[in-house]
């Protein structure tokens, strides 16, 4: 099995039909969802992600017809429907259904998507400064993990791309570092670690927070700090931290070559370390 879904209270594993051109979630991108990972049935900070997808929604206005339990027993059920060694994205996704111009007139609906995707390996990825910059919070609902958001990191993307890289180092709206276009993005320098501060214009995710906490906690000095793209060309290493990949090393910024240094290798490490204590029975 490839896929699953949970939608209007029952499992299939078809793709179901969900929107038309006059639902808002069509017309006016009213849609927030999360992402979260099952890995040999390990599910890290599955409740996290959950809570979020729920924040998320109502920032929006969206109001959401379930809870974020309610929500994390699914997806434990979603994880048992394919094989123990499975590598798994969790996407619980908030849509508004029906026509008119304002969200509050709209139905919000639910529906849980599992599907197979392999983890990026540790090989890691090529980088460059992009011209498209991370809104601020009073231009976009950037407090949410909102669909409409993320044409901008495409847009990036597919620029780096078109000048010979692999992803997108993006700046915030005052030309400081913000993140990668999909992923954050954490510097070592000197043994120190540091990422941008959460100043609203980027999601500061989950596996951000954990890796911070774990680097900590391994006697690893791991702060928030405002970030200069001078800063990326100084760095003794550059990698990114998000649900997709987790912990993968950038291993060229620009023309300089990077190695997948020790303090990126650490992290993880001890990301996946830890990850084995969130074992689903």
């Amino acid at each position: 099995m490839a896929e699953t879904f949970w939608l209007d209270g029952r499992w299939t594993d078809e793709a179901p039909l969900l929107i038309g051109p006059q639902d808002q979630a069509f017309w006016l991108a009213s849609v927030t969802f999360d992402g979260a990972r099952a890995f040999h049935r390990c599910a890290p900070d599955l409740d996290l992600h959950c809570r979020r997808a729920v924040a998320s929604a109502r920032s929006l206005g969206l109001v959401p017809p379930i809870t974020a339990d309610e929500i994390q027993h699914l997806a434990e059920q979603g994880v048992r429907r394919f094989g123990p060694q499975a590598e798994l994205y969790i996407k619980p996704v908030f849509y508004a259904a029906g026509p008119g111009h304002h969200v509050g007139s709209a139905r919000t609906c639910f529906v849980l998507h599992l599907f197979e995707a392999p983890l990026p390996g540790p090989q890691g990825f090529s980088a460059t400064l992009s011209p498209l910059r991370r809104p601020a919070p009073e231009t976009a609902p950037t407090d949410a993990k909102a669909a409409c958001l993320y044409p901008n990191s495409d847009r990036a993307t597919r620029e780096a791309k078109s000048r010979g890289f692999d992803e997108a180092v993006m700046l915030d709206p005052w030309g400081n570092v913000a993140e990668f276009a999909f992923a954050n993005l954490m510097i070592a320098r000197d043994g120190r670690v540091r990422t941008p501060v959460a100043n609203g214009t980027y999601l500061a995710g989950i596996t951000r927070r954990r890796v911070l906490a774990l680097l900590n906690q391994a006697g690893i000095e791991a702060t928030e700090a405002t970030l200069t793209p001078a800063d990326l060309l100084a760095a003794d290493e550059i990698f990114s931290t998000g649900n997709y990949g987790k912990v993968v090393p950038c291993s060229r910024y620009e023309t300089r070559d990077l190695n997948a240094g020790p303090i990126g290798a650490k992290a993880r490490q001890l990301y996946f370390d830890w990850a084995e204590s969130t074992r689903i029975d």
